[in-house]
């Protein structure tokens, strides 16, 4: 295991520093344990005067060639059937790379019975979500799918996460820059290490909650003579992290009644959610449930997390952005009527109870993206492709009366 050094700076990275990229990340140094190989990637970040960074200076530089690769595939998609073959085939057999795939992709009927695809999925190495950990054996990644694959992909790699290569070949694509028409080309310029980057922070969300067991009483009779129901008593605390790279969503759940839960920052209260819950999301987050809820369109590339109500009972309660550095706690109000509902970029839904805290702070472990072009023109290529921002009929200039003579 070897560390990767992030910190702020004011001139290119050396690339002869085998194991380490520099850039300006959270404005302070962070050090990140990798779990990758030797084989680690270079980035470079020059700087504008005034250590005010240029998103288009981060580039993808390996220390050597990749060699190992994780492929996944949207499941149960028919149409992603050929394009995951002709990926696997040009990885395998034209760049002789190790390609990895999750066990269930295998599993698929179609991909199972071809038996022209047999001798290249020999070569494949398996795997399974949450069993197998394969944090130490990939390069990069190439996604099949639409955003969720990206998400995905984040949910894999709990701590460092070796670059995502994301083709669009689902239904909306915001995160996924590339098309699959020219694949070879593209992997290849990857491959090469041609390509700009861009740093998607992450959420690290820890969840702690009192951990009640069911007792049963002797003979089912307590000593004033009544039947108990379900007793639950605390016997410690059960501690769960998560990485999240779009957003934490507090919701009421299943309850007819306002979620009431409290709101702390650096262990201050700075509100109290009434409503039908909240979202904590990240820069990338912010064009995904936070956009629909009202919240602002924020660049990955600024280092900030948004806080947006869930349709608050209140109409001045209006989404705001808060520093990457602080930290976020989320409990339910000592008043609260029922229990919440929290889930991390739409996985693990799980409800809190009454004792039970949600922190969370922005990772040290971001989500290098690699780009089609680069961070500023893919994300704005994104905004007008996928959510159609500001597009208005436009208005018509005023005729151009003929001179009088």
């Amino acid at each position: 295991m070897q560390n990767i050094a992030v910190k702020l700076c004011s001139s290119a990275a050396d690339p002869n520093e085998e194991g380490k990229y520099t850039c300006v990340f959270l404005n302070e140094w962070c050090v990140l344990q990798s779990n990758m190989k030797l084989n680690e990637f270079v980035l470079h970040c020059v700087l504008f005067s005034r250590h005010i960074q240029d998103p288009a200076s981060q580039r993808l530089t390996w220390n050597k060639p990749p060699k190992s690769v994780l492929v996944i595939k949207k499941i149960r998609d028919a149409s992603l059937l050929q394009p995951f073959k002709e990926l696997c085939v040009y990885l395998t057999e034209e760049n002789n790379m190790i390609v990895y795939v999750e066990k269930k992709v295998l599993e698929d009927p179609a991909i199972a019975n071809d038996d022209n695809f047999g001798p290249v999925k020999k070569k494949f190495c398996t795997f399974r979500e949450d069993y197998d950990d394969i944090s130490n054996q990939i390069d990069f990644i190439i996604c099949l799918g639409g955003d969720g694959t990206l998400l995905y992909a984040s949910s894999l790699f709990q701590g460092s996460v070796p670059p995502v290569m994301a083709f669009h070949l689902g239904s909306l694509g915001f995160l996924t820059p590339f098309n699959f028409e020219n694949f070879q080309s593209q992997v290849t310029q990857v491959i090469e290490g041609n390509a700009a980057l861009v740093l998607r922070s992450r959420l690290k969300v820890k969840v702690v909650k009192e951990h009640r067991e069911k007792l049963t009483v002797q003979n089912g009779i307590e000593e004033n003579g009544v039947v108990p129901t379900n007793i639950e008593k605390e016997v410690g605390k059960q501690i769960m992290q998560y990485q999240v790279l779009n957003e934490v969503v507090v919701d009421r759940g299943p309850s007819s009644y306002l979620s009431n839960v409290d709101v702390f920052l650096d262990g201050h209260l700075i509100t109290t959610v009434q409503g039908d819950g909240v979202i904590v999301s990240t820069p990338t987050g912010s064009t995904a449930y936070a956009a629909a809820a009202g919240a602002s369109m924020i660049h990955p590339n600024v280092p900030a997390i948004m806080i947006t109500p869930i349709c608050p009972h209140s109409l001045s309660f209006r989404p705001i952005v808060v520093p990457a550095g602080v930290e976020l706690k989320i409990m339910l109000s000592p008043d609260a009527r029922n229990t919440a509902w929290v889930s991390f970029d739409g996985r693990k839904r799980q409800e809190i109870c009454h004792g039970d805290s949600i922190s969370i702070t922005t990772s040290c472990y971001p989500l290098p993206s690699i780009c089609f072009r680069d961070p500023v023109s893919d994300w704005f290529e994104s905004l007008a492709e996928c959510l159609h921002w500001n597009v208005r009929k436009k208005q018509n200039n005023f005729a151009v009366e003929e001179e009088e003579f």
